[in-house]
């Protein structure tokens, strides 16, 4: 089995598991969402290879990370994530992309990014939760960080934190790529 069909089939299981434990129908998940129900139904039947913001708006909506979405072994308290079993689920053409490299419950998702965008290459991100707050470390090149309509330039080295409940872009408007640390907190849901 490849490893597109494991995560496959494991976000079918695991978003069918934490929909029941939330007792959410599939309309309610996907008003929550705002995915459509025949979405939520191809994901929950292993036909589709959803992109990474569906993944995201269906994880916040569940209130459980990414990477309990895609788990396909429920493991020991203490987790080691093999550099070659870290998941790509964001890439460019021009060498851009984000790894999740490790998550957890705590109390709510809690996950560490890798993140590379080669110059002239953004990601927007749509609005997370209220109380959602992302971390960053640039490692190599700059950051242009835009939250909520406002640009903020984070030079490599250097950290910035913000709420994430505005929409937000990663940007690299330099010459050279940019590589960065980014760690998410979502509030449980409640």
């Amino acid at each position: 089995m490849s490893d597109l069909d494991l995560l496959t089939q494991s976000l079918a299981r695991n978003v069918k598991r934490w929909r029941a434990e939330r007792g959410f129908t599939l309309d309610a998940l996907a008003a929550r969402a705002g995915v459509s129900r025949g979405m939520l139904i191809q994901i929950e039947q292993a036909r589709t290879n959803p992109s990474i913001g569906t993944v995201v708006k269906i994880g916040d909506a569940l209130g459980v990370s990414i990477t309990t979405l895609l788990d396909y072994e429920r493991g020991p308290q203490v987790r080691i994530v093999p550099a070659d079993q870290t998941v790509r689920l964001w890439h460019t053409e021009g060498g851009s992309y984000n790894r999740l490299l490790a998550g957890a419950e705590a109390p709510g998702p809690l996950e560490m990014w890798e993140w590379r965008l080669m110059p002239g290459e953004s990601s927007d991100s749509d609005p997370h939760p209220a109380g959602t707050v992302e971390l960053v470390h640039v490692t190599t090149g700059e950051l242009t960080l835009t939250v909520d309509g406002a640009e903020h330039r984070v030079p490599p080295g250097a950290s910035a934190s913000f709420e994430a409940n505005v929409p937000h872009t990663y940007g690299n408007q330099g010459d050279d790529p940019m590589e960065m640390i980014m760690t998410v907190s979502v509030p449980p849901v409640l």
